[in-house]
């Protein structure tokens, strides 16, 4: 067993993602520290790139403070190295394919591999188009996770036959950032994952930011995922957000563990 499905076993897992470099990559690994301290099961770690499509204002904003900063890929993957000295939950890196192609797609994914990092997100790779990066992916031992949203429709069932490590399942059609209401019949959409492939983990992302959403998206999936709110308050609160996002991470994981 890999450690994304240990993160899944006998609980809801609570997954956060941050910018790498916002507000500095001194503060990104004092982040990434006190929220797998408060119980994150997993942490999806954003690379920074200067046009992240499926992005809203407020994580498209950390992109361009951490660029500004001097944030690069070789400097994320130095503070990966640092943290998994202590650090042992899975991490994942989600950014976008040039970030991965001007770095070199092989020299990417088998560094990513060498320093622990469990997994890739690319949102703006389609499923179609993936067999470019999964190879790769295959040879070095990174899942390649894949998305559905809820214009997935018929494709729900092909991507969810070949998924691995876990589903990130879009609530809300747009860009990411917080939603005061999640309307998507996401029952009905996970209903259709489990149908064809039951032992893969269904994560939900995009909107989610309160203690009640957390529970509420969590009565329907394996696991909760949360970024815009977490950025916001990175944002906010600069070198002073560690101990406050701790503390939300532990409130929402808290959350998404309550029966229904």
């Amino acid at each position: 067993m890999n450690r994304i499905s240990q993160a899944f076993q006998n609980k809801k897992a609570f997954i956060p993602f941050l910018t790498c470099g916002d507000p500095d990559l001194e503060t990104t690994e004092q982040l990434v520290c006190a929220m797998a301290e408060a119980g994150a099961d997993l942490i999806e770690l954003g690379i920074p790139f200067s046009d992240p499509t499926a992005e809203g204002p407020v994580i498209m904003a950390a992109n361009d403070r951490a660029l500004a900063h001097g944030t690069t890929t070789d400097k994320i993957f130095a503070m990966v190295r640092r943290i998994r000295k202590t650090i042992s939950i899975p991490l994942l890196f989600m950014t976008y394919a040039n970030v991965v192609f001007s770095y070199g797609t092989e020299r990417f994914i088998k560094t990513a591999a060498e320093i622990g990092i469990d997994g890739l997100i690319l949102p703006d790779v389609p499923f179609e188009e993936k067999e470019e990066f999964l190879g790769c992916c295959k040879q070095y031992g990174l899942c390649l996770i894949s998305m559905i949203a809820p214009t997935s429709n018929e494709r729900i069932e092909k991507i969810a036959k070949e998924a691995e490590g876990f589903l990130y399942c879009v609530s809300s059609l747009g860009v990411t950032g917080v939603r005061s209401q999640i309307t998507t019949d996401l029952n009905a959409m996970i209903k259709s994952v489990r149908a064809v492939n039951p032992q893969i983990p269904c994560a939900i992302g995009f909107g989610i930011a309160t203690t009640e959403q957390a529970r509420q998206m969590a009565g329907y999936a394996d696991g909760v995922i949360v970024g815009s709110a977490i950025v916001r308050k990175i944002g906010e609160l600069s070198k002073d957000a560690v101990q406050p996002v701790a503390e939300y991470v532990r409130q929402m994981k808290e959350a998404a563990n309550l029966p229904s």
